[in-house]
């Protein structure tokens, strides 16, 4: 019986590289499995794919294996703490535009065949706005953008909401404030943005909430296990938990189907646009 529930499907990125972002979509994902939900993560990083590693994973295989009919998406799955489903990344899949039709189904099916079984499919993006970043955040539902005190995380978040507004139409964008001193500070920097936004571009940010600098994080990430389980009362875990809570909130967009075969043809339709342009 088809789970006709839609699913949740959100990117989460970043302007630039070192502001937390994979370390968040891992601990936001298994906060979100721990309240009950069926949560899969896909390493969108096609370059430096990071999230088996956050997590102490050895993947085998790998999206590359399903593409090429060797494995099914099920079988190439790691299950991580919680019961987070993990898939790992795959060069070459930014291009799935070129894929011969065979392979962009084997794809589409494999999505199909898990949407009974996934409540949220969180999407780990590359940092910056390469291609493959912007398609994947386009084809999501939710776009999650992570900040930090730094001018640079700023301008190029900034630049990045530009790019998908001005180019693309996307006018609704999620902020998270990282690594942060106080919660003011969190609030002050979506302040920032959202005077530059709204003096030059026509879109909404809506801020989802901050996570506190933590020397707790930091030990969980050397020991290669997520803070929510390493250290679950520390200042961060608590606050990433509370984060799950307000996204789990969020009503979920009605997409043509609301499962995750829908993200994938997107993917697909995007890329051939973007050749076709």
């Amino acid at each position: 019986m088809r789970n006709m529930k839609p699913v949740r499907v959100m990117a989460v990125t970043s302007g630039k590289g070192g502001v937390g972002k994979t370390n968040l979509s891992v601990n936001i994902g298994i906060a979100m499995a721990e309240m009950g939900r069926r949560v899969a993560l896909l390493d969108a990083d096609m370059g430096l794919a990071n999230v088996d590693i956050l997590l102490g994973m050895y993947p085998e295989f790998n999206l590359s294996h399903v593409l090429k009919g060797q494995k099914t998406l099920n079988e190439i799955m790691l299950v991580g703490p919680s019961g987070l489903k993990v898939i790992p990344a795959a060069s070459g899949l930014q291009d799935m535009s070129d894929m011969p039709l065979n392979e962009q189904a084997a794809i589409i099916r494999g999505f199909t065949d898990i949407d009974q079984e996934t409540d949220v499919l969180i999407v780990d993006t590359a940092a910056g706005i390469s291609s493959s970043v912007v398609n994947f955040s386009r084809a999501c539902q939710e776009i999650m953008v992570v900040v930090c005190d730094e001018p640079t995380s700023l301008t190029d978040a900034y630049a990045f909401i530009k790019l998908l507004n001005r180019d693309y139409g996307l006018s609704n964008f999620n902020i998270i404030s990282n690594m942060v001193q106080t919660p003011q500070q969190g609030e002050g920097l979506f302040n920032k943005l959202t005077k530059v936004t709204d003096r030059y571009l026509d879109v909404a940010l809506n801020y989802i909430g901050a996570v506190p600098f933590d020397d707790d994080l930091r030990r969980a990430v050397q020991k290669q296990v997520p803070v929510v389980k390493a250290f679950p009362q520390c200042k961060s875990a608590l606050a990433i938990k509370n984060l799950a809570r307000v996204i789990d909130a969020r009503p979920i967009k009605n997409q043509a189907g609301g499962y995750l075969s829908f993200f994938v043809e997107r993917m697909i339709q995007l890329g051939i646009e973007d050749t076709n342009t």
